[in-house]
């Protein structure tokens, strides 16, 4: 919880309310600033509107998945981090994964997630 994570913002997407909400007060326990939406067009509007330093991504989401959303966001944001957020392991094994810079298990303990976006943005 130092000052370097003071201004990083994370941009949250997720279909499922108690997740973003859980999310959202998690993280801003950490001290980020954290945005929200609930699917890959709300998504793409708040990059837009408001650039996050990182993205935490579902893959199973109503209209376009999160890895047709993450093709997107990295062709047109390569420098922006993305991870990954499944309930679901089994997507490690998916190709498309791999342009994620990384992947955690969906769990009520938000640790792992955590020490992934700190190594991520670097600090």
């Amino acid at each position: 919880m130092g000052s370097e994570t003071a201004q990083k913002k994370i941009l949250v997407v997720d279909d499922e309310t108690n997740i973003r909400l859980l999310y959202k007060e998690e993280l801003e326990d950490e001290g980020y600033k954290v945005l929200l939406a609930e699917n890959a067009e709300e998504a793409r509007q708040q990059i837009e509107k408001e650039p996050p330093d990182l993205v935490t991504l579902d893959i199973k989401m109503p209209g376009m998945d999160g890895l047709e959303f993450l093709n997107q966001v990295k062709k047109k944001y390569p420098d922006l981090p993305v991870i990954l957020c499944s309930a679901y392991g089994s997507y490690k094994q998916d190709f498309r994964v791999w342009s994620s810079d990384a992947y955690v298990v969906k769990s009520a303990d938000l640790r792992e997630l955590k020490l992934m976006i700190r190594e991520v943005l670097g600090f």
